[in-house]
């Protein structure tokens, strides 16, 4: 009796134009522009962080962008396959791309885990950060609300006295839990761990049909985050102070251009922010029809990611603007950046205001769901990766969903250290070397190198005009000749000669062990292009001499002398030289 070989499933493709625009804008468009952008404005000049952002958006960001969907829909293979067509001796870039994406998703879906916690805490009447008196506070807790009546010098008495607001203490001591240390671990967080499990349930059932579920997803993921912002826009325009909060904002700060930091900022935040480097733009782009005209939808989703960046600071300096006048002290003293954004600044500005609870839904709402089609994009951009290397064993019968399943359970176990009580200090173990910036950077330049350099840019345009019609815009080869290599490399440089070791809060300095931990996780993805390089290499080496020797076997006596004989002189020749 013949066995019945498996049947190896058809590659799909997006439904429809749009969801790959989606998809496209939910994972580029995340919590970066909401928490990192406006901050960064405001640090940098204001409005004058403008020119250098779109500089670096012009000469890193865009063409990168165009690029990865570029090598996707060329292909129809995810990030590392897609490397066997045009440049097989940098498949190591695509490894780099699926190991740093892989890392990226363990830890990003924390901070999915604890805006869960904090949304379904804010269904209360009196939000439990807005007071003193809970059984997590010490009594070095003071109440936001006792700022109206203190002076700026009474503030900072109270800060060197070592006083937290109760913000503060809901965070450290409510929802982390927090440790002394790295080496202090201590026990699970197990309302964390349930908010964990539960965003990784969810982004399973996003992503376990593949495309033909992410792409009717999206329509809501992508696009419902743009509603919270508006209505929070009006509500925050309608706060006292928040007019103040906008003009320190947008005021523009021309000598922040003179600062080399301030460059640096605009195109690490460029590279993030457009969610190159990780493979995953290359496997949205792999589900388009072959003739699909990307170049014009990724012209409206960079349009659509620096308009929505420009549109949350508005969101947010409005809030803390009102929260500043509220306090009596300067925008300077609640501007933050990051999880401090989010967790700490935000919710205390939402509980000095009417109707704190409903306004704490709805932004937390918007983190979830801005965080969630960035993490299942994610997800689906590794998994693609991984079955289209091996589909004989993945896209069979239902293999496919159990390999996310494998993934999404043994993810959420690596993930259970960071919502320990020493999980916040691997937490930003991973986020400042895994998915560093370093790694990002070293990844595009490669890209573009591998690219321009070895493949061909000329090639490379051509393939462009066999999907689309046109040849992509001057612009676009020339920045990737040389603008982009150069940009990525300077910036990368930067980092490294600039690099300082990482500290949580600025007070607490990470063991060199911790540090070793997290340079491993950097090397582990930057390391596959160089080595995976030279393995080519070699085995091409190996591979040139044994088909030299099976060509001289098949030789005639007389004709294997006269090849021996021109052989030597070759070697002479080259003897000489050297």
């Amino acid at each position: 009796m013949v066995q019945e070989v498996p049947k190896i499933r058809e590659r799909e493709k997006w439904d429809n134009k749009i969801e790959f625009f989606l998809s496209s804008i939910g994972f580029a468009v995340g919590l970066g522009n909401v928490w990192r952008f406006p901050y960064l404005c405001y640090k940098n000049g204001g409005g004058a962080f403008f020119i250098p952002y779109l500089i670096c958006l012009i000469l890193g960001g865009v063409p990168m962008f165009y690029l990865e969907v570029a090598l996707g829909q060329f292909t129809s293979q995810g990030g590392i396959t897609t490397w066997s067509t045009f440049a097989p001796q940098f498949k190591g870039i695509g490894y780099a791309s699926c190991i740093t994406c892989f890392l990226l998703n363990i830890y990003y879906i924390v901070i999915l885990a604890w805006a869960i916690h904090y949304f379904f805490s804010s269904f209360t009447y009196d939000l439990p950060w807005s007071s003193c008196d809970h059984a997590w506070n010490t009594d070095k807790c003071f109440d936001p609300s006792m700022l109206k009546s203190m002076n700026s010098t009474d503030t900072s008495v109270g800060s060197s006295a070592g006083l937290k607001s109760s913000v503060v203490e809901y965070w450290e001591n409510r929802v982390l839990g927090l440790s002394t240390g790295i080496d202090d671990v201590g026990s699970i967080r197990w309302e964390l761990a349930a908010t964990l499990f539960l965003a990784w349930v969810l982004v399973y059932f996003c992503i376990w049909k593949g495309v033909k579920s992410t792409g009717k997803v999206v329509y809501f993921t992508a696009t419902f985050p743009y509603l919270m912002m508006t209505i929070l826009l009006i509500r925050g325009l309608t706060l006292n102070g928040a007019w103040e909060g906008i003009r320190y904002y947008l005021t523009p700060d021309y000598s922040a251009l003179f600062k080399g930091q301030v460059w640096i900022d605009a195109g690490t935040q460029i590279f993030f922010s457009y969610a190159v480097a990780l493979g995953c733009m290359t496997a949205l782009g792999s589900y388009n029809k072959f003739n699909h005209n990307f170049l014009r939808d990724c012209t409206w989703i960079v349009a659509c990611n620096c308009g929505t960046s420009l549109y949350a600071g508005f969101v947010i300096f409005s809030v803390l603007g009102f929260m500043a006048q509220e306090q009596g002290v300067p925008i300077s003293e609640v501007a933050e950046s990051g999880p401090g954004l989010a967790f700490i600044a935000y919710p205390k500005a939402v509980s000095q205001m009417p109707w704190a609870p409903l306004w704490s839904i709805l932004f937390f709402l918007m983190i979830i769901i801005l965080g969630l089609d960035s993490q299942f994009v994610g997800v689906e951009g590794f998994v693609t990766a991984v079955v289209d290397a091996f589909p004989h064993i993945l896209r069979v019968g239902y293999r496919r969903e159990i390999f996310i399943a494998i993934i999404a359970v043994f993810s959420y176990c690596v993930g259970l250290l960071m919502v320990t009580n020493g999980g916040m200090y691997v937490f930003q173990i991973f986020d400042y070397y895994a998915a560093s910036g370093m790694t990002l950077l070293w990844i595009c330049f490669w890209e573009s190198v591998a690219v321009a350099w070895f493949y061909g840019v000329g090639r490379f345009c051509s393939n462009v005009k066999t999907m689309v019609g046109y040849l992509p815009t001057l612009w676009l080869p020339i920045a990737w000749t040389y603008f982009t290599p150069v940009v990525t490399m300077a910036i990368l440089l930067h980092s490294i000669i600039n690099y300082e070791p990482l500290t949580y809060n600025k007070t607490y300095r990470y063991p060199l062990w911790a540090e070793a931990i997290g340079w491993g996780l950097a090397l582990a993805s930057m390391l596959c292009v160089p080595v995976y390089y030279m393995f080519y290499q070699t085995k091409d080496s190996i591979h040139k001499a044994e088909e030299r020797e099976r060509e001289k076997e098949k030789l005639k006596p007389e004709e294997k002398l006269l090849y021996n004989h021109s052989e030597s002189q070759e070697n002479n020749m080259v003897s000489s030289y050297v």
